[in-house]
């Protein structure tokens, strides 16, 4: 038992490994990266094996889908001056809740964007798929505000 849980860590030390080269974008190229290294595994193994890392996918730069590794990812602080134009789409709001549709897989970054602005932006913190984010503000009598600041921030 002992040795399959070493392989099952060693498997998953090389597979953060091969996130973190920017190796594979898709479970199947990581898949077929880990055979290579001698581990057998299937897509399904790989996709348990990255819920259980917290690998998140997302869209880079060139509009590539990526996984990438939660402890990598560095807080954006309100200087961060990474070009976010064009990825949302739409902001929407009712009485209580606020509603970001954004471009196929960046959501997450998006997200990620706004909880770091908490404050300046007058939100509790988000919740994102792959392009919706739920977005809780601090105070709903001031939700007008806050979409102002999102469709200022963003759009």
């Amino acid at each position: 038992m002992e040795e399959r849980v070493n392989e099952s860590q060693e498997r998953l030390a090389v597979l953060r490994k091969l996130i973190r080269e920017g190796e594979a974008s898709t479970q199947e190229a990581l898949s077929e990266s880990l055979r290579k290294k001698k581990f057998d595994v299937t897509q399904s193994t790989v996709s348990r094996d990255l819920r259980r890392i917290g690998a998140i996918k997302a869209t880079n730069a060139e509009g590539e889908t990526v996984y990438y590794l939660p402890e990598d990812h560095r807080p954006l602080h309100a200087s961060f001056n990474m070009d976010l134009t064009g990825l949302v789409l739409e902001v929407e709001y009712n009485e209580s809740m606020v509603v970001v549709h954004t471009a196929p897989g960046a959501a997450s970054l998006l997200a990620a964007r706004m909880d770091n602005l908490r404050d300046p932006l007058g939100i509790l913190g988000t919740v994102s798929g792959d392009d919706t984010i739920f977005v809780a503000p601090q105070s709903t009598k001031k939700i007008a505000a806050l979409v102002k600041k999102l469709k200022d921030e963003f759009l």
